[in-house]
């Protein structure tokens, strides 16, 4: 994701690590750059411990969009 001093990211998901990998996966299927955080710092592939919860990050111009996305994937599973 590129990012410049005008760049505003906005939280779209937090969930377990494969859960935001998924959605990670979703988002950029779909045209959406996204990048994952932990509570150190922003992560890719970093090593996760069992429990720690992932925030799924994208652009402020792609929310809508994202949260579409997110939105349906949510209402697959139910």
């Amino acid at each position: 994701m590129k990012e410049d001093k005008d760049t505003r990211v906005v939280e779209v998901f937090t969930g377990s690590p494969w859960e935001a990998e998924f959605i990670k996966g979703l988002l950029e299927s779909n045209g959406i750059e996204s990048i994952l955080k932990d509570g150190g710092g922003l992560a890719a592939l970093a090593p996760y411990y069992i429990g720690q919860e992932i925030a799924v990050l994208v652009n402020e111009d792609d929310y809508e969009n994202a949260m579409e996305i997110v939105r349906n994937r949510e209402k697959a599973n139910e």
